[in-house]
């Protein structure tokens, strides 16, 4: 197996090679690092203590809600720190760590996303034996899978890229560490392993998205039979549903679904999959939704008066 020979970091180029663009950068990622926290935070204690959002979509929430908060703090936190260092580095080490809880985080909240649309599935078209279906048992499996699928995916993306050589002097042109900007940095042909990790990436990535139509079809097909009612409520839970999946979907496609090859516009795109889409899925899935509104109003209440006391 290759070892790293004489390289023992990694130079970042964050952003911009502009310190004052990079400060600024790293003030905006601050403040919606700190919203990611608190809102998702908020959305995993309020379905722990409310007794009412007892619906596997809840279940199922909570814990996107969780990954979240655990993607963004991947790269957030020392794009944050970097600002306020003139040298920014990273072990190789500590490069490929992130690269394993990059894709663990990632790939888990791929398989959660295509989890929650099975659920809506079974919610809209067979709701009379949704509760028995969709059961505390069933729900802890599919979470569990979820979490195993992203482990396995992650551990084959890192496990690739722990067998690269690297010698001289290693420069990523990137805020964080990803396979293929690091692919660039060996010096060996990866040509092999460049297929390998786009098959692995690619393969989660149209399993899902399949996994997805599909669900999606079957409920817009069988919404004819529905009332206009149960329509406008089913069309608003499922377009929540597509918008945090195509936030997260489509850019990730962008980067993992094409040769091992890095882009400018890489950047950029990389900040809706790890920062935006956290960021958003609170208001898009929660703050919309009444019953989880009056929950946290409740729970609010409830610490207000525990305060008082």
């Amino acid at each position: 197996m290759a070892t790293p020979s004489n390289v023992t970091e990694i130079i970042l180029l964050g952003f911009s090679p502009n310190s004052e663009v990079q400060k600024t950068v790293s003030v905006l990622f601050l403040l919606m690092y700190m919203a990611i926290v608190l809102g998702n935070g908020l959305i995993v204690v309020t379905v722990m203590a409310s007794k009412g959002l007892t619906s596997p979509m809840y279940f199922f929430l909570s814990f996107l809600s969780f990954v979240e908060i655990c993607y963004c703090s991947v790269t957030a936190p020392k794009l944050i720190l970097d600002s306020f260092i003139e040298r920014q580095t990273i072990s190789v080490k500590g490069c490929i760590t992130q690269i394993f809880f990059l894709h663990f985080f990632g790939g888990t909240e791929i398989f959660l996303l295509t989890v929650m649309a099975y659920d809506r599935y079974v919610a809209i078209c067979k709701p009379l034996r949704y509760t028995v279906i969709m059961n505390r048992r069933v729900c802890g499996l599919l979470v569990g899978a979820a979490w195993s699928g992203g482990l396995l995916h992650s551990v084959g993306q890192t496990f690739l890229i722990f067998q690269l050589p690297f010698c001289g002097l290693k420069v990523l042109d990137h805020y964080f560490c990803d396979v293929h900007p690091v692919l660039k940095l060996a010096c060996s042909d990866t040509f092999l392993i460049g297929v390998l990790i786009i098959a692995n990436g690619g393969s989660i990535s149209v399993v899902s998205f399949m996994g997805l139509l599909a669900s999606y079809v079957v409920i817009l097909y069988s919404l004819r039979t529905q009332t206009s009612e149960g329509r406008r409520k089913a069309l608003s839970t499922c377009a929540s549903h597509i918008a945090v999946v195509s936030l997260f979907f489509i850019p990730c496609s962008f980067v993992y679904m094409r040769p091992c090859v890095t882009l400018p516009a890489d950047k950029i795109v990389a900040v809706f999959y790890t920062v935006v889409t956290p960021l958003l899925n609170p208001i898009i899935y929660s703050f919309r939704n009444a019953d989880m509104k009056n929950a946290m109003r409740r729970l609010m209440g409830r610490t207000v008066i525990w305060e008082e006391k």
